[in-house]
């Protein structure tokens, strides 16, 4: 099994398996937003639900450790094809198939990590973490939370922006982790390309919807 940590293709593999994981977490976590477009009270029963229970913690940790892998892994691989090709970093075997996207998905990574980490800071922090550690100031009903920050228009745009930084390295990421994992025919790849492509704009409109609706309906 040492060939999934040394050699490059099991390193690929790996990245992909993780970027997988982490998109159904997206589907996930962009349903569970959606439901605020219908219901505050339902979704503080998800939060609830959610909060500081064991399975949320499990499910935490789990999700924390696909992050982590799939960054290691990327960054080892992007280290890698930088050293190999030198000066020439983006060579490809054919350089008119190669799009921005995936010429750019370790710093499109960067963004959507920097977000991240904001992303946490402002909701998980407040939430989970705090519950977790027994804070008293923690909170226990989301939208509490949700609601007033997207009050703020400033709020909004830089979520927007982070979600259009997500979708490109999502229509990129989803195709290729694929094709890593074996579909990689010739038919297979042009409906992976389409497939990708409506998988991200599904996930990143959720979110966008989401954000812009609690915006102007309140």
């Amino acid at each position: 099994m040492s060939w999934l940590v040394k050699s490059s293709i099991g390193r690929k593999f790996i990245m992909s398996i993780s970027g997988l994981f982490l998109i159904l977490f997206l589907l996930f976590h962009m349903s569970m937003n959606l439901v605020l477009v219908f219901s505050l009270d339902a979704y503080d029963m998800i939060c609830r639900f959610l909060g500081a229970n064991w399975y949320a913690i499990v499910g935490t940790l789990v999700l924390a450790a696909g992050f982590i892998v799939h960054i290691i892994y990327a960054t080892l691989l992007t280290l890698q094809n930088r050293k190999a090709r030198g000066n020439d970093r983006y060579a490809t075997a054919n350089k008119s198939t190669a799009t921005w996207s995936s010429k750019n998905m370790y710093v499109l990574g960067i963004a959507v990590l920097a977000f991240l980490v904001l992303h946490m800071m402002q909701f998980w922090y407040k939430m989970q973490f705090k519950e977790i550690v027994g804070d008293h100031t923690a909170i226990v009903e989301g939208s509490l939370l949700v609601v007033p920050f997207f009050q703020n228009p400033v709020n909004v745009v830089i979520y927007l922006i982070a979600f259009v930084a997500l979708w490109f390295h999502l229509t990129h990421g989803f195709w290729s982790a694929l094709q890593t994992v074996g579909l990689n025919n010739t038919v297979w790849m042009k409906r992976l390309k389409v497939i990708g492509n409506i998988v991200a704009t599904i996930i990143c409109a959720g979110f966008a919807f989401t954000a812009v609706y609690l915006y102007f309906a309140y």
